[in-house]
């Protein structure tokens, strides 16, 4: 059946991104939406829109019937599923292939085995491909698992064998913590997952996460197109990504495609995969499990491969060969990728939801942006916090994570708290910098990280706040200089009350006079959070004064000069 036109089952950036390639490809496109959705990127970017349920993911973006029913309605021959929700669902995939539809993604069989962690680690066993020590079997008695832990060597790691994300894992130092952890791994996997079923495998200290994105065809052919390095990760949850591995030679790249070759070719792969390896301090890799969907971090190989991998999925999907073999691909320079979370990271990362006041992106660079967020739109509670991708490249690793810091720095967020800081001290980080970054690097360098901590504002930020407010009050509209500031008894001060974050402060603001090309305004406030006086002759030692001149003011964005520097700032 000719493909003329694709149903998108996701939401957020992957479903912008994939109506993106569709639509370059002259596919028509459908998206589904919640009724929290009704206006977001995705639906607008769409040629036709489904309202599929409320805002709940079960009543929605999970409902595979409702879906289904949404891509038979509109004349949808096939149905991509992103990533997350159910890209994964061998139930999801067989209902579709049920339907009539094209699934965009491997087969159901190869999604049910890669889905079982112990069974797709016996199979790729059998297929000689490198694993970390451990027990897979059927039988899941504590006695067995307490035997099978001993054998295997302490540390050990729990792992749901249905599961993902970190969730239903535990690592066990000692026979002692054994029976709690596998009694917490249990009733955490059967919540997450409907299966308690577990695994064992041995720890692998600090290891490094490097992973080989692997596409098969209907015609036989599989190749990989080289690793990322996603290591840095906070709670297992990766956060930082890159391609190549600062730690992977072309030996090792070889060797490790190759392993990844065959465990998809182990269950008949066809489409896009991924093939996760934990590699170990000594260079020896061991395969860790299969994502049988398109990453979140695939534009980092897509920028140093030059490949579309949506654009090589829907051509799979409608039964064409591989456009190259794998002597054809090539890696060029360097790419890394941030994800930008709605999350404190000075309140343990708590999602944050909200309206978004200003989204802007910074300009002059070719620092690629996936994102889905609306000027005006909110942040909903109901899904991922991840609200957008910043992925940068560069000839070399040093020029992409400049890129990639210069672009977090500049990308302008209001409304809604963001990690963005956190991501740019990550990259800047020496750790980081020298490509030395483990699983174990966020734990062991960021814990005192100013930005997972409640810190001062700074004093420029704080009376830029102040300054921004005093001028769009009435204040800021006196025309003539001969009265700025006009007293008998002295200056004028205009006194507010700001907060950021725990600190709040009782602020004067006043205007001085002319500078050299603006109005300059004196901005003062107490450091230790007690009113300043009304007079400048009130004022003591703690006062903190800052002195600002003006030279551009628009809504949105002041231009201002301090202490002999000139600085652009928005506002919202």
């Amino acid at each position: 059946m000719a493909l003329t036109k694709i149903l998108i089952a996701n939401r957020g950036e992957i479903a912008v991104r994939v109506i993106r390639t569709a639509r370059r490809l002259g596919y028509r496109t459908v998206a589904v939406h919640s009724s929290a959705d009704e206006a977001a990127a995705h639906v607008v970017a769409a040629d036709e829109a489904v309202l599929i349920g409320p805002p709940p993911a079960s009543e929605s973006y999970l409902a595979s019937d409702k879906i289904i029913a949404a891509a038979c309605d509109t004349g949808a021959e096939a149905v991509h599923p992103g990533y997350g929700f159910l890209a994964e669902n061998a139930d999801f995939a067989r209902a579709c292939v049920a339907a009539g539809l094209t699934f965009i993604g491997p087969t159901v069989a190869a999604i049910e085995l890669m889905g079982n962690k112990r069974a797709a680690k016996a199979k790729l066993l059998e297929a000689g491909v490198p694993c970390v020590p451990g027990y897979q079997g059927a039988d899941q008695s504590d006695g067995v698992l307490a035997v099978e832990a001993q054998r295997i060597g302490y540390p050990v790691m729990v792992k749901a064998a249905a599961g993902g994300g970190g969730r239903g894992m535990r690592l066990v130092s000692t026979a002692g913590e054994l029976g709690e952890a596998l009694q917490a791994a249990r009733t955490e996997a059967e919540g997450a997952f409907g299966s308690s079923e577990l695994l064992l495998e041995k720890a692998v200290v600090e290891p490094r996460h490097v992973e080989l994105q692997i596409f098969g065809d209907t015609h036989g052919n599989v190749v990989h197109l080289g690793e990322r390095d996603c290591s840095v990760q906070r709670r297992h949850q990766k956060v930082i990504e890159e391609s190549p591995s600062p730690a992977v030679n072309d030996d090792l790249r070889r060797r490790m495609g190759a392993a990844a070759v065959e465990a998809a070719r182990a269950c008949g792969y066809v489409g896009a995969g991924t093939v996760e390896f934990l590699l170990d301090r000594d260079g020896a890799f061991h395969f860790l499990e299969m994502n049988t969907r398109l990453q979140v971090e695939h534009p980092v190989t897509e920028l140093v491969t030059g490949v579309d991998l949506v654009e090589w999925q829907l051509r799979v999907a409608a039964g064409e060969p591989l456009p190259l073999g794998q002597a054809d691909i090539a890696i060029n320079g360097h790419a890394i990728e941030a994800r930008v979370y709605a999350e404190d990271p000075a309140r343990g990362f708590l999602p944050q939801t909200g309206e978004v006041l200003v989204w802007r992106l910074p300009a002059e660079t070719d620092v690629r942006v996936d994102h889905a967020v609306v000027e005006g739109g909110s942040i909903s509670p109901h899904y991922d916090p991840m609200i957008a991708k910043l992925i940068a490249h560069g000839a070399t690793r040093a020029d992409a994570s400049r890129k990639l810091v210069a672009a977090l720095r500049d990308t302008t967020l209001f409304g809604v708290v963001t990690n963005k800081a956190f991501l740019a001290n990550i990259c800047e980080h020496p750790q980081f910098a020298a490509g030395n970054a483990t699983t174990a690097f966020l734990a062991d360098h960021f814990g005192d990280d100013p930005s997972c901590s409640e810190s001062p504002p700074e004093p420029l930020g704080f009376a830029s706040a102040a300054l921004v407010t005093f001028l769009e009050g009435a204040q800021g509209i006196v025309e003539d200089d001969s009265f700025i500031g006009w007293r008998c008894c002295g200056p004028v001060w205009v006194t507010m009350t700001l907060s950021c974050g725990a600190a709040e402060a009782t602020v004067d603001v006043t205007a001085v006079g002319r500078g050299t090309t603006g109005r300059r305004y004196l901005v003062s406030w107490v450091a230790d959070d007690q009113p300043a006086g009304e007079d400048s002759g009130d004022r003591d030692a703690e006062s903190i004064q800052v002195e600002l001149e003006v030279v551009g003011h628009e809504p949105g964005l002041v231009e201002l000069i301090v202490a002999g520097v000139r600085r652009r700032l928005r506002y919202a």
